[in-house]
């Protein structure tokens, strides 16, 4: 003998709103994880004057977000580095002009 069992689902328009919240909410959490530590900055004269940086382990072309003192800004990781212990960014010269951070050399940041 056999048996048909059919399932019916109701889906209302409540619920499917609250699933479409659920969806925005959750791809508006950032993934990537944020650091905080010592940063410096190389010289020379970069590639028109673009924001870029060096970070250990960050992808290649993958833009980060770095804060100082109020000051945020969206550079390019184009490199791999710093080696140096207790650093975990190397930022560009313009970039370091906008953190306001030539004068000092070394300052705490923030990475996300």
């Amino acid at each position: 003998m056999k048996r048909n069992i059919f399932v019916s689902i109701v889906v209302r328009p409540t619920m499917i709103r609250s699933a479409l919240i659920i969806a925005a909410a959750l791809a508006s959490v950032p993934s990537c994880k944020a650091e905080s530590g010592l940063a410096s900055y190389y010289g020379g004269n970069g590639h028109r004057g673009e924001m870029t940086c060096a970070h250990r382990t960050r992808p290649m072309g993958s833009f980060v977000t770095v804060w100082h003192g109020g000051r945020s800004i969206r550079c390019r990781v184009n490199d791999r580095g710093p080696f140096v212990r207790g650093r975990v960014i190397d930022v560009s010269l313009s970039a370091a002009r906008a953190l306001g951070m030539i004068g000092p050399g070394v300052v705490r940041v923030s990475i996300e």
